[in-house]
């Protein structure tokens, strides 16, 4: 007779060296490797500011995040702290929102990396190769969660790598180290319309498509009551994931702008390559190719964990079906798991059928859900601050309080103004505006439904 008991419990695999990688991994995907030429096209060189400006939020948002991680790491992480720090209704709105923001990103990655891998297999449907991304990435999902914590390590440090590389390349034909080559200057930086070339409008467009890029970074805070020391990894890994990614996205795109005019349109359909190929190295710009797709399949990975882990989180608190918080014996949220896979074998359907316009519609899809989600990190942070320092459980503290955070704030608030008078953006932020409407009435009626359970159970 077998002793072995179901664990009631998620287990605490993670490694602080795991949820670094798997910060970087979640946020270094899309929206570096197919966004930024988005982003340069709208704003031209000006970017950067775009760039700077909401890397300061992001970075603000993960100390608010890395504070709270620290004090009261879980599962749910920003879901529980808006839940105890402005209300039930709020935990709901913003864990499901969450969870559906990452389901769509999880399809633009499997359709981002299926579309380059069939340009190399062109005999093969590009739905066969989506199909076989996803079956293996729920096989690794299923396993011990320290397994996974393994793989994305490795994952995700290849693409790191590869930046690294491609930012050492970037310099030195900026500067003109490279053979065969000449120093740029500020030609591209200040020519072909100037710095500005669409104005500030241009630079608040970048902004809306900036902020998306960022996405995915809040992950490593999910991943903290997996770890085995949550207070002291949370914080450490926090840290380092925040400077590594300014340095990666900024380093990587003052390389564009500097290296190639603005409006190339080489820098919309492959920023990453349209460089490499001014050096001239044989098979360096197909190598990077490869390198993208490991950074799609890296981040679709963690984004397979995260939002199985949010939703664990939440059925665990009863804002969702309970089938979700049925464990493994391994710890592995099992259900959890299989309701994300499904949505990505969905994605793999609709790469089927709309094998040219899926990518755009699942990114446009996300809209302002981020940034919905990052106030709610801001206003939960603002509430629970007090209460955390009486009780002495900062180790991780929040610079200049409440004086930056008011500041992030503000500047997210002006973000939702950009997007209010941004044709396109308007549309995102109004379907969101509805989503978030939809997600609050399922939580009220699933208050309803808690209240009346312990009545009924009374009554019997």
């Amino acid at each position: 007779m077998s002793t072995t008991a179901t664990p009631v419990h998620l287990r605490h695999g993670l490694k602080v060296r795991h949820l670094t990688m798997m910060g970087l991994g979640s946020a270094i995907g899309a929206g570096l490797f197919l966004g930024s030429g988005v982003g340069i096209a709208k704003a031209g060189p000006a970017v950067l500011i775009s760039y700077l400006v909401a890397g300061f939020v992001v970075v603000c948002v993960m100390r608010m995040l890395g504070e709270m991680g620290a004090a009261l790491p879980a599962s749910g992480s920003f879901s529980h702290y808006a839940r105890i720090g402005i209300g039930e209704w709020a935990g709901f709105v913003m864990g499901w929102l969450y969870w559906f923001m990452l389901i769509m990103v999880l399809g633009a990655e499997i359709v981002g990396s299926s579309a380059i891998v069939s340009q190399w297999l062109p005999s093969v449907p590009q739905w066969v190769i989506a199909l076989v991304f996803v079956t293996f990435f729920a096989v690794v999902n299923l396993a011990k969660v320290s397994n996974f914590g393994e793989f994305e390590f490795w994952f995700a440090a290849l693409k790191v790598a590869a930046i690294i590389g491609f930012l050492v390349i970037g310099v030195l034909l900026v500067f003109g180290l490279f053979p065969g080559t000449e120093p740029v200057g500020f030609t591209h930086l200040l020519g072909d319309g100037g710095f500005m070339p669409n104005g500030f409008a241009g630079i608040a467009a970048g902004l809306l498509v900036v902020a998306f890029a960022f996405g995915g970074i809040e992950i490593v805070t999910i991943a903290a009551a997996e770890s085995r020391d949550p207070e002291r990894a949370i914080g450490t890994a926090v840290r380092s994931v925040v400077w590594r990614i300014s340095v990666f996205y900024v380093g990587s795109i003052a390389i564009m702008v500097l290296l190639l005019p603005w409006n190339d349109p080489a820098l919309q359909s492959g920023p990453f390559v349209a460089v490499l190929d001014q050096a001239n190295i044989s098979y360096v710009s197909g190598l990077m190719e490869l390198v993208v797709v490991i950074a799609l399949l890296s981040a679709f990975n963690a984004q397979v964990y995260g939002t199985s882990r949010m939703a664990f989180s939440l059925a665990r608190r009863n804002d969702g079906p309970a089938a979700l918080t049925r464990l493994s014996k391994s710890g592995v949220p099992t259900n959890a798991v299989w309701l994300s896979v499904f949505f990505g074998f969905v994605s793999v359907l609709l790469t089927w059928l709309l094998p040219d316009s899926l990518l755009g519609i699942l990114l446009n899809s996300v809209g302002a859900a981020l940034l919905v989600i990052w106030v709610f990190i801001v206003v939960a942070h603002l509430r629970l601050r007090p209460k955390l320092e009486r009780e002495g459980k900062l180790s991780v503290r929040m610079w200049l309080f409440p004086y930056l955070s008011y500041l992030t704030l503000a500047l997210l608030g002006a973000f939702v103004v950009l997007m209010a008078f941004d044709g396109d953006a308007r549309k995102q932020l109004i379907s969101t505006l509805v989503l978030v409407l939809v997600i609050f009435g399922l939580s009220l009626i699933n208050s309803r439904r808690r209240a009346r359970e312990p009545a009924a159970a009374t009554a019997r």
